[in-house]
This record gives C-alpha cells, structure tokens and sequence, in this order.
C-alpha cells in the first residue's frame, strides 16, 4: 500500500519511471470523469503493477534509471497519469499524449459531479470549484465563496474537504522483484494483466528489447518522425521501425530484430531515415506527391529503403529512380499491401535482392494479369479517400494543368504567392445534390485542383455558365485540367456523360506520364517540383459541418483523431469494401477496442464484409455520438441514460401544464408526419426520442448536441429545412419554451445553411 501523495512525490523525484516499452496516454475525459468520481465516493480503483529493479541500462521515461533501485510502473499508467494531471496541474514527466484529457475538471458541490469547464455554464456560478485550484490551495479559501448560503456553506465545504483528501488514500500495490527478471519476461507479464488495455504492437515487443540496450532508440525514432511531421509527412513509429527492420535484415518479420544488436540497429535507423528522406524528396519533387493527404502506398517505402540499402542509398541514375517510382505508383494503386502485409513485403525484399526493381515490376505485373494499364474506369472512385484521388492530384502537378482564373501553371515557380491550392467541384455540389447520390457528387472525375481565389470566384456558378469564358480568355485552359470540351458535356443533365469523358482523359494522361516513368523517356532535364499547400476544405453543407462537429467534439472529450475520406481496403483481397466518412483503425483510442467505421452510404460498401472483419460499422452520425454518449456514461460511473432523463424530465415539468407545451407536442408530431409525406423522409429515431423523451427533452437535446443530427443533414439535401427542429423552435409561439443560448443555436445553424426567415 502507498498513499496517492507518496506515488505523487516518487514521480517528482523520478523514483517512479515508466518502461520505454509502455505507449502513451490514451484516455478521454470521460474516463477521468469516471476515475475521479470512484475515487471521491471511496470505490475501488484497482491496484498498480511495478517492477522494482536497479538495471541501469532499462530504457525509461520519466527521468534517468541511474544508480539505485527504481519502480516502474508496469500497470496503472492511465489512471496514474490523470490523478497526477489532475492534482499537480500538469502533466508527469513521462507522459506522452494529450493533457487536455485532465485539464479544466471542475467539481459541483451542490450535485457532486463532476464535469469539464464549459463557459456558459460555469462562468460566475459559485458551485462549480476548479478541482486542480482546490488541490492546490485547499478548502479553506472557498469559505467566502459560500457564506451567503450559511445553511449549506458546512456541507459544501465538507464535500470539498472529502474531495481533497483523496491524496491521502491507500492505492494497492503489487510489485515484481528479483535482479534476474529480463525484458522480456516483464514485457509477458505486462501482456497478461494488461489484456484489458492498450496493446502493445509486435513493433513496441521489438523495440522494447532494443531499448533495453539502446535507451535512446525510442527518443532517436520520434525525433526523425518529427522532423517528416513538419515537412507535411506523418508516419508511425511502428512503420518506420519496419523500414529500420528492412535496412538491418532484409526481413519482413520485427522478430528479426532479435539477432540485432543494438549499434547495429542504430545504423540501420540512421540508414532508412536517410534512404525514406531520399525517397520523399523523389516522390515531393519528380511526382508532385509533396504532402501526407496524397501520399500514396506507404508500405511500399520500407521495399524502396531496402533497395537503396542494396544500392549504397542512391539511385543509379535518373532513369533508376523513374523506374523504380514507377513501381511504386503502380504498388499503391493496385494495393499491393493492403493484404498480408508482411507476407508480401517478404516477397518482394526476396524479389529486389535477385532481380532488382525490374523483377518487382514484372511480379506486379503478373498479379495484374500481365497488365498494368490504367483504364478510365479506374477513376470511378468517390471522395478524397479513393486509392486514385492522389494520381489525380499528381496528374495536376507534373503535367502543368493550370487554374481557370490566372491562366497560370499550378506550380510554386509560376503561382508566387498564390501557391495555395484547393479542391474543386467542377459541377458544385449544390446543383448536384438533388439529382444524384453522395458518391456521384463527389466522384474523383468531378474534382479539379485551383488556387483559392479562383476557387472563391468561381463558387458554385455551372461549367455551363463560366467554362466558355474561361476558355475565351485562357485558351487550352480546360484541356490541361483534362476537362471535355464538347459544351454539351458541361450541361447538368449531361453529367454523367461528362464523368465519363473526363475518365477517358485521366486514363490517358495517366498512361503518358507513368509510360514516361518507366521507358526513362521522361527523366533527363525535369527540374524539380517545389511544394504547394493545399488548403482544406471549408465545410460547405450540412453533411459535411456534421461530420467535422462531430469529429471536433470527440477530439474535445480525448478521443483518437480519424482518417476522414478514408478508403478501406479487404485485407484478403485487395479490393475497397468503403470509403468511408472516418475510420479509427486503431478505435476510438489508441490500442483500445475495434477499428471504427462511419459510412454514410451504406448501400456502396460492403457492410457484412466489414463487419466479417471486426471492424464497428456505424451508418450514421447520430448513432455513432450516441455509442459515445453511452461510452462517456459508462467511463464516467453514469447509469447509461437515467442523468439525461432526469434532466429533460425536471426541464419537461418545469414548463408542464400550459397549452404551449401541448401545442409544440403535436407540432413536433406534424413535422415528422410532413418530412415523410412531402420529403420522403421517415425519422424513424427522432420518433423515438419523443417517445423517451418527450418533444421539448427531444428539441434540447438536439439544440445542444455537438452536431447537427441526421435529421438536419437529410432534410438539408431534400431543400426542407423548414421541417427541422432548429425551424420549429424559433416559431415565436414556441421560442419561449427555450432559452436564448437554445435559440441562437438553432438560428445560426440555419442561417448557415441560407435558410430564409420569415421575418425577413
């Protein structure tokens, strides 16, 4: 047994460590919610695991091992982190994730929960106590605070003394003794109590024996992956410790490694740092692929460090490095690595030893059927997640297509100062959404890159309306940009003869150029591309802005950040089963649970193959924030449910009784009738939520959730805003059932979306 307070001071002291091989932080705020509550109400919090041992060359975080003997914390680091967090204000030393998980606890001694600092809320009420500031100054300052209340001034000031005191409980421990424990018994002995956390990967059991010899080898990988981040490239440690495995062995497998020492190993970091820089440099400036959004096939690049290490971390010459580009392009469209991925990375580090990068291309080739011709049909993908949106933008690059406004090349040396680039909608999306579905609207053969101000002065103007004057102005414009020129191709009713006009010319680029990258023809004389930025998106309608406040609000609560547009390919067979919204390949956190799929157009993925596969296939916004509503419940000790109900229930009977509160009942009713008799839309869970919660519980918990719900979304792209909720509830019979915050949401909301009002 150990005091918390003790724990706390070991930590300072760095008698306390952390072993190299433990991954970061990962909880959210819910679970620190939860954690605080159980400690506050004296439940059991479970007991910590430590390894006390005086090994001097133990890779650790959090201090030195030095002389002496040391504890390092083997299980607990979650729950030991936040508490430290939480109390000191700050993060530990070995902490490694986002301290926004513990800021801003506050406590409420009038309800006893606790809750993180929303302004609106908190701001100037008395009950809501920071709980950091009262671990730090104690409870005797709020005594002023409360004696306007003197009949509940001894109560507040009781809770927030029992609050304080937690420093003081007992935490249970267990530790492991004995000089002869190795790494690697430890690492076994942690897999097994931990079996409920975060995993460690085949990488972290590798590099945590390497670790034990090269202490620094960890904090020698984040520099390197640091140093890409700023560049626009965000790599794994995990990856980058497959192309160190390649340089030192030429094995696909991390238990290769075994065999390494560790001077050894760190020349081979060194060695695939170098050769992934050489690299990057090749596909930034021969192919224009200059940022992580549209780097292509990632687990192609520990084959090409392989290659470099074979050939002394060079290319032989331009045409080399062309061809091997070429294999590389043509390794990620066709997903060469999206099966077994250490199966096939095997094969081919067997492959480039006997017959170089010739011999990857003709075993490429042969898995295509002796062809790796690119047809236009393999430009049909939808979203910025398809495996051809990055040859799309590499097209852009390399063959000088040029904005419709300035004429110029989109290249840095012709833009100057202009050389911000964004995705364009050739035929907007507004005047798409009504005739054809998500995957239409957003097909790759619908994009076009162009700098901000032109992309800001086209806006959602047709091609049918503004495609002859550009031509008139900039002659050959819109055959750079492989655009048809046929003006009855850029009528809307034509659209989908248009997507397949502009395939065929894509195919055909495409074919020129990656034809040049593998003859040489192309090689002698090509200056380098110069990097662009590529500016993000602005949300521009309603299922967008749904999906970024709905990604804004789980990164608020700690959640893992998403790949959004993401493609996901069957690991067996290669081929894209969705593209979905967000995916999670590693959970909502880190290490935690199932991958994590959103797909908003389910009939165009292959959901029981998903599902087959072990990942959590959610189908839509709301039912996604609602698995994590229920989650935060869960972490944070609520009975899933009964806290929100009480809440609507108090808000319900506070207005009960008068007409109004019946009228907005059958008001909400009609609605949902009008939405599927007039918009064909049928609100099968908002009906539920009236039915749990009643019509003005169901109006504020959609006013104050995160993001518009799926409602607003569909009746957004029928053109029937005026059957939301949002529209009901500032009807001036009913806006005084809400409040201003209440009203001022659902009207910005609106407004956002060119809702006309109708007292405007």
């Amino acid at each position: 047994m150990a005091k918390l307070s003790m724990l706390l001071d070991q930590i300072d002291a760095g008698t306390v460590l952390l072993p190299e091989f433990q991954r970061g932080y990962v909880w959210n705020r819910d679970q620190v919610r939860g954690l605080m509550r159980s400690m506050y109400l004296g439940h059991p919090v479970g007991s910590l695991l430590l390894w006390e041992t005086s090994a001097e060359e133990m890779a650790v975080r959090g201090g030195s091992a030095g002389n002496g003997t040391h504890l390092l914390l083997l299980d607990g680091q979650q729950r030991i982190s936040s508490l430290y967090g939480v109390v000191r204000g700050r993060a530990p030393a070995f902490f490694e994730g986002d301290d926004k998980a513990f800021t801003g606890l506050q406590f409420n001694v009038d309800t006893e929960v606790f809750e993180f600092y929303r302004p609106l809320k908190m701001t100037d009420n008395p009950h809501w106590v920071d709980v950091t500031e009262l671990f730090q100054q104690g409870p005797v300052p709020y005594l002023t605070r409360f004696a306007d209340d003197p009949a509940k001034a001894n109560l507040y000031l009781t809770r927030l003394n029992r609050l304080s005191q937690i420093v003081d409980k007992n935490f249970p421990q267990e530790e492991i003794t004995g000089a002869e424990r190795t790494v690697d018994e430890v690492v076994d002995i942690f897999n097994r109590v931990n079996s409920g956390g975060t995993k460690l990967s085949k990488g972290d059991l590798a590099l945590a024996k390497l670790c034990a010899q090269w202490p620094d080898a960890r904090t020698s990988m984040r520099s390197a992956l640091g140093r890409w981040e700023e560049a626009g490239f965000s790599f794994s440690l995990d990856w980058l410790l497959r192309n160190a495995t390649a340089v030192a062995t030429g094995r696909a497998l991390f238990t290769a490694l075994d065999k390494v020492d560790a001077p050894a190993f760190q020349r081979a970091l060194e060695g695939s740092v170098n050769h992934v820089g050489t690299f990057l440099e090749a596909v930034s400036g021969r192919l224009g692929l200059d940022h992580d959004r549209v780097l292509m096939g990632r687990y192609a690049l520990p084959v090409v460090s392989r290659l470099l290490e074979l050939n002394g971390g060079r290319f032989d010459d331009a045409r080399h490095r062309d061809r091997v580009l070429y294999w590389y392009v043509h390794s990620a469209l066709w997903g060469r690595y999206t099966g077994s991925t250490e199966t096939y990375l095997q094969v081919d580090y067997d492959t480039l030893k006997s017959s170089g990068v010739d011999g990857l291309i003709d075993s490429l080739a042969r898995l295509r059927g002796g062809n790796l011709e690119i047809r236009p049909h393999d430009f049909e993908g939808a979203t910025k997640g398809a495996r051809f949106y990055p040859l799309l933008y590499m097209l852009t690059r390399v063959h000088g297509a040029r904005d419709f406004g300035s004429g110029l090349e989109l290249r840095a040396e012709s833009l100057g100062r202009l050389s911000s680039l964004q995705v364009h909608h050739i035929f907007p999306k507004k005047v798409l959404r009504n005739r054809y579905e998500s995957r239409q609207v957003n097909a790759i053969a619908n994009f076009c890159f162009l700098t901000q101000q032109t992309n800001l002065e086209v806006t959602d103007r047709t091609p049918e309306e503004y495609f002859a004057e550009v031509e008139a102005r900039h002659p050959g414009v819109l055959a750079s940009q492989w655009i048809p020129t046929d003006p009855e191709l850029w009528k809307v009713e034509n659209y989908e003869e248009f997507l397949a006009a502009r395939r065929e010319l894509l195919a055909e680029a495409a074919e020129t150029f990656l034809g040049g990258l593998a003859s040489g023809g192309e090689s002698s004389g090509e200056e380098a591309l110069r990097p662009v930025t590529v500016l993000a998106d602005e949300p521009d309608d309603a299922r967008s802005v749904q999906i970024q406040e709905m990604v804004d609000e789980l990164l608020r609560l700690g959640f893992a950040k998403p790949e959004l547009d993401a493609e996901i390919n069957d690991p067996e067979r290669g081929r894209a089963i969705a593209e979905a919204e967000a995916f999670w390949p590693d959970g909502l956190q880190h290490g935690l649970g199932k991958p994590v799929v959103l797909e908003l157009d389910p009939e165009q993925a292959d959901l029981p193959r998903l599902q087959e596969l072990g990942y959590e296939v959610f189908t839509s916004v709301d039912s996604l924030l609602g698995f994590v509503n229920r989650l935060g419940q869960e972490a944070a000790g609520e009975i899933a449910g009964e806290a929100e109900r009480d809440r609507f229930a108090e808000a319900e009977e506070d207005s009960a009784g008068g007409p109004e509160t019946a009228d907005f009942g059958r008001a909400m009713l009609t609605v949902y009738e009008r939405a599927k008799n007039e918009a064909d839309y049928t609100a099968s869970f908002f009906l539920g939520m009236i039915s749990e919660l009643g019509p003005l519980g169901t109006a504020r918990k959609l006013l104050n959730s995160p993001a518009v719900s799926d409602g607003f979304a569909n009746l957004w792209e029928r053109g029937r805003l005026d059957l939301t909720v949002e529209a009901l509830v500032l009807r001036p019979e009913f806006a005084p059932l809400f409040t201003e915050e209440e009203l001022a949401r659902a009207r910005t909301r609106l407004e956002q979306f060119g809702y006309r009002f109708l007292d405007e």
